[in-house]
């Protein structure tokens, strides 16, 4: 805990934010952290509630009321000490994760909560500028190899873990640099890549081989989904090579929208968008690169990919951007007797939607429709309709179709499963969503029907957050370390 009346004495302080008209002249992250004496003061408000439900609010249970006491100490080295424990890269989650940990924390019954967050935040942006973030080769090397499939936060976890295990770990990326979705789904302006790369330094340093563009298994002719692999090694020649494989791609099939006029020029996934942008961040000539510039822009789906959606079109300098969710709009302020401490259910507005985007709620998309002429091919207008909900049932509300004005339409509406030749590749059995079918029960932790291949995060879990990722890929590290040696002393 922190100071015992901190929680009475002190409120919450919020990270600020750069000016909009600033920020939305680049791509370069916009967050201001908190001062050294803000984040001890923060520290200061975790009280001692005696069952912390922070620790369990948070996917990968990091212990939270300690770090928080040893900020509000100003021993800010033990505090690093204390996240690195259950967290690989508080630098991401510090930056990108939702902080479900906020939503249990007990002083969130009645108050706000501790700024978790901005804490973890503070403590590893110290770490790095203090050189505190050093390589742990292990003491021994076991002589056994690993294959690690996705260098998302699933697969650089597992990685990292199963390295200061002793064992040769190899991940294999299919796209150009590494880093998954970390490097081509989450916009600059929400996390800079130089994050990824100094992890990768460290890794390295630590016996962690990578291999970019090389792809697993086999592609589909007709996906959307970014490949820049120069290289394919099928799952037989992998798993003759290594003793164990964890395949820990992203969930990344979008899910799509069949109605009339899908196949009209500017109708595209937010992930045939976003990456496309990373590229051209990261110094790419991108042929034919998906602008929004001057374009009346519609994002579909009301999630945080829509909302980066909404963040780059904006950067592009586009004339208008729409959010379409086929929900209701919820409540600006949850129910906390009813939901606490579990996640809830309430308005959200980003950072994204603050710098300029019409919002709609229970709305449907029922026809993209093209121009006119030379434009006859190309999308121009959208047409959508009210809905709501009746006994768990999506109705359309008699008259109130509309034309909108569209010229760039981006789909944003999560992530059905795995590409799923990836997959079929493997001989993988697959549950009712597409997914890899794989327990986490002792025993049989992570692995799949085919032998010593493994599987963590999306491709099992399907679509989540990084945060559950780094939780994954430290439990499947553990299960193929203990499968690998017969006992494994990796944390849980």
């Amino acid at each position: 805990m922190g100071k015992v009346t901190g929680f009475m004495e002190y409120e919450r302080v919020e990270e600020g934010y750069r000016p909009v008209p600033a920020r939305l002249k680049n791509y370069k992250e916009f967050v201001i952290g908190l001062k050294a004496d803000e984040a001890k003061i923060q520290g200061a408000r975790c009280m001692d509630c005696g069952t912390p439900f922070c620790n369990s609010g948070c996917p990968v249970n990091n212990i939270i009321p300690d770090f928080n006491d040893l900020v509000y100490r100003d021993d800010w080295k033990n505090a690093i000490e204390v996240l690195h424990s259950t967290n690989n890269f508080p630098e991401f989650t510090g930056r990108i994760c939702p902080a479900p940990c906020e939503a249990a924390c007990t002083l969130n019954v009645n108050d706000d909560p501790v700024g978790i967050k901005s804490i973890e935040h503070a403590i590893i942006d110290r770490a790095w500028a203090e050189g505190w973030v050093e390589p742990r080769p292990p003491k021994q090397k076991t002589g056994k190899t690993v294959a690690v499939i996705g260098s998302g936060p699933a697969g650089l976890a597992a990685a990292q873990q199963l390295a200061r295990a002793g064992h040769a770990v190899t991940v294999f990326e299919k796209n150009d640099r590494i880093g998954g979705l970390l490097r081509y789904g989450i916009p600059d302006f929400k996390m800079e890549k130089d994050h990824i790369d100094r992890r990768i330094a460290q890794m390295e340093a630590e016996g962690v081989s990578f291999r970019a563009g090389v792809l697993i298994g086999q592609w589909p002719d007709d996906s959307k989904v970014t490949n820049l692999a120069k290289q394919t090694i099928s799952p037989e020649q992998l798993k003759s090579e290594f003793d164990a494989v964890l395949l820990a791609g992203g969930s990344e099939q979008s899910r799509d929208l069949p109605v009339p006029g899908r196949d009209l020029e500017g109708v595209h996934f937010a992930m045939e968008f976003l990456p496309q942008q990373n590229r051209v961040n990261a110094g790419d000539k991108v042929k034919g690169q998906i602008r929004a510039d001057g374009k009346h822009v519609i994002v579909i789906g009301g999630g945080d990919t829509g909302s980066d959606c909404v963040g780059t079109s904006n950067r592009h300098g586009a004339a208008s951007v729409t959010q379409f969710e086929l929900l209701p709009m919820p409540p600006e302020q949850e129910n906390k007797p009813l939901v606490w401490p579990y996640w809830p259910i309430k308005l959200r507005t980003s950072s994204s939607h603050e710098e300029g985007c019409e919002r709609e709620f229970a709305i449907a998309t029922k026809e993209f429709i093209a121009g006119e002429g030379k434009e006859k091919n190309r999308v121009r207008a959208l047409k959508a309709v009210r809905v709501e909900w009746k006994d768990g049932k999506m109705v359309e509300v008699a008259g109130s179709e509309q034309i909108l004005p569209a010229d760039l339409v981006l789909l944003a509406m999560g992530f059905v499963h795995p590409v799923a030749t990836i997959l079929d590749s493997f001989g993988v059995d697959k549950d009712g969503r597409g997914n890899a079918r794989a327990s986490t029960d002792d025993g049989d932790a992570y692995r799949t029907n085919v032998e010593k291949v493994f599987v963590a995060g999306d491709m099992r879990r399907g679509q989540s957050l990084v945060v559950w990722a780094i939780r994954e890929g430290r439990q499947a590290a553990r299960a193929i370390d203990q499968a690998l040696m017969g006992s494994s002393d990796l944390p849980r």
